[in-house]
């Protein structure tokens, strides 16, 4: 069994992180630590969690006990708690935080995107999880910076639902504010551009182009819906054949040829992506759920594909009906 740790255990990705190690065939949860809740039990916490689980938060870092180390901290913590604390050799981890995910001097996480880097993290001890947003938005792009066709701005409208701004309430984020409501926020600054650019570089060098992104937030709980245009004159019919070879191996991102919806991937690990041509305009329509593909089941996939197992386990998870 492979032995796991999670620091920053009360949040929404923790939570979703617990509910899919728990009843993962190949994983056992030794500790999962959150000094605030520390003696708590945890479906205290996340009460989804009621009859699935007796396990409690402590405050205890039993660091050698453990195969592989999550971190589902808020932005910053975890490069502090990796620069002041002691980490065993041959412990693996995974960073839901976004402290690792761009390159730089001496960072050695690899970016934990599957559909893009999937033989790197099979060999990586540390990864850094993709952003939500980033998730989506590389997924409606990546095949067309593959085959070297990104060759002017792109366009980029996404919503999130509230989940997507953590367990903390906030002016923006507590019902009566965010039902019924929709708002813009951070426009063409979103921190998430900064990957998505990283990522299409590494697939086509020479794209320059800029990436004009419009957040939105949305009325409901979880999910992402993101549409991206671009100029392209080439037809559909040979983009929609990039897609489906960029894709081909890959379990949870899937080309589909009708106009897709929100609830179709809402608590799965899938991805969708459809594609519509109007003239030289290529729209390109993803979506995912925030805290599963965009967070906590990529980073579930992720240790699959680091200790050798069959990518999928434990990630087979279907939407609701309604």
């Amino acid at each position: 069994m492979i032995k796991v740790g999670i620091i920053g255990g009360a949040g929404y990705t923790a939570g979703e992180l617990i509910r899919l190690l728990i009843n993962h065939p190949d994983v056992e949860i030794t500790f999962v630590n959150s000094t605030s809740n520390a003696g708590n039990l945890i479906a205290d916490i996340h009460e989804g969690l009621y009859g699935e689980t007796d396990l409690h938060f402590t405050d205890q870092l039993p660091l050698d006990k453990i195969d592989v180390l999550f971190f589902c901290t808020a932005h910053g913590d975890t490069q502090r708690f990796i620069e002041s604390h002691e980490i065993p050799e041959g412990l693996k981890v995974i960073d839901l935080s976004q402290d690792y995910r761009l390159a730089a001097e001496g960072n050695d996480f690899v970016y934990g995107l599957p559909e893009l880097n999937r033989r790197a993290i099979c060999k990586a001890m540390h990864v850094a999880n993709p952003g939500c947003f980033a998730t989506a938005i590389q997924l409606a792009i990546l095949p067309l910076a593959r085959n070297q066709v990104l060759n002017g701005p792109i366009s980029v409208n996404a919503i999130t639902g509230s989940t997507g701004a953590g367990v903390k309430p906030s002016a923006t984020s507590h019902f009566s504010w965010r039902d019924n409501n929709l708002s813009v926020y951070k426009v063409f600054q979103h921190q998430h551009l900064h990957e998505i650019k990283q990522s299409i570089r590494q697939l086509q060098p020479s794209f320059n182009g800029d990436i004009d992104f419009i957040p939105y937030r949305g009325g409901f709980p979880r999910g992402i819906f993101a549409t991206a245009v671009i100029h392209s004159k080439l037809p559909i019919e040979e983009i929609t054949k990039m897609y489906q070879v960029y894709y081909d191996d890959d379990s949870f991102t899937h080309v589909v040829e009708r106009n897709i919806d929100l609830k179709q991937v809402v608590n799965t690990n899938k991805c969708l992506v459809h594609l519509e041509k109007y003239g030289d305009k290529l729209v390109v329509i993803s979506c995912i759920d925030n805290l599963l593909k965009g967070a906590s089941g990529t980073a579930v996939h992720n240790l699959n594909l680091m200790f050798g197992l069959e990518e999928t386990t434990g990630l087979r998870l279907k939407p609701s009906a309604f």
